[in-house]
């Protein structure tokens, strides 16, 4: 190939990227500008701090739904975080085994199973035995779906660790365990928290598992043992109403839902950066 070849396949290949990204970013920003469209006119002081108003009033917000929906991925972290890392710490290091290709196997099924089904299984395990609906249940469920995603990215980002440190760590007496720790997770940080963002992003607009575990709440929670609002329940709840002002609400909510992760997403990769760059 001559170097005139060359140059016209670099161009053409620039040009089929660049085309790829715009048909990418093309119904992102259509969504979030329809969003904006939409729910703006929605979004004041009331949304954010006042209860649901009573059925067929205008007004109120969704106060206790955003603080019910933070709960719920707070316990979906608590809970399926510390799992996640450690199973995909067991993959990266010691997954050439059968059990490990098993474990493998089923984090990969587990990844695509619906997320309704996750919900009847919170319900049967976790409502049942408990005799009621309840935000532990609704993170428990969270918690099931965010496990698969958190430990495959653990696993990946540790195998893009080199080998040389790792040999570092070990030649100067450090153990086994400590050099995991210290140098392998510290080094593969950034990877594992986009890994753990990328979950929460799904798990925050999930609403199936939680009508079947959470339920929903019209006023504050009164604990974690009881019902709780959440945004993608109460987003579902006002846009299939006959209300316009509701409606209008669903809009907003799910403006103030993308927002937050959003928000969230670039917040992480930000300190995460800032740490890279200091060398901590």
């Amino acid at each position: 190939m001559t170097l005139r070849s060359r140059r016209i396949v670099d161009r053409l290949a620039s040009v089929m990227a660049g085309v790829c990204t715009v048909v990418l970013l093309v119904p992102l920003a259509l969504i979030l500008g329809y969003l904006l469209a939409r729910g703006a006119s929605a979004l004041n002081l009331e949304f954010f701090t006042h209860l649901p108003a009573p059925v067929g009033e205008s007004g109120g917000g969704m106060a206790n739904a955003i603080v019910g929906s933070l709960t719920l991925v707070a316990l979906a972290v608590v809970i399926g975080l510390p799992i996640g890392v450690l199973t995909g710490v067991y993959l990266a290091e010691h997954g050439r085994t059968p059990l490990g290709s098993t474990v493998r196997f089923c984090a990969d099924v587990l990844n695509g199973v619906p997320s309704i089904v996750i919900g009847i299984y919170a319900y049967t395990l976790v409502v049942l035995p408990m005799k009621g609906f309840s935000a532990y249940a609704g993170g428990i469920a969270l918690a099931v779906i965010t496990l698969p995603v958190v430990a495959r990215t653990t696993e990946e980002m540790i195998r893009l660790v080199p080998t040389s440190l790792r040999e570092a760590s070990l030649a100067l007496g450090v153990p086994m365990w400590r050099t995991t720790v210290s140098v392998v997770l510290r080094t593969a940080r950034g990877g594992i928290l986009t890994g753990t963002m990328l979950a929460i992003a799904r798990v925050a607009g999930e609403t199936a598992p939680l009508i079947f575990t959470a339920f929903g709440n019209q006023y504050w929670q009164s604990g974690l043992r009881g019902p709780i609002a959440s945004l993608p329940v109460q987003i579902y709840t006002y846009a299939i109403s006959p209300f316009d002002d509701w409606h209008r609400q669903a809009w907003a909510g799910a403006l103030v839902l993308m927002t937050l992760i959003a928000t969230t997403s670039l917040s992480v990769r930000f300190l995460t950066r800032g740490k890279t760059a200091h060398g901590r």
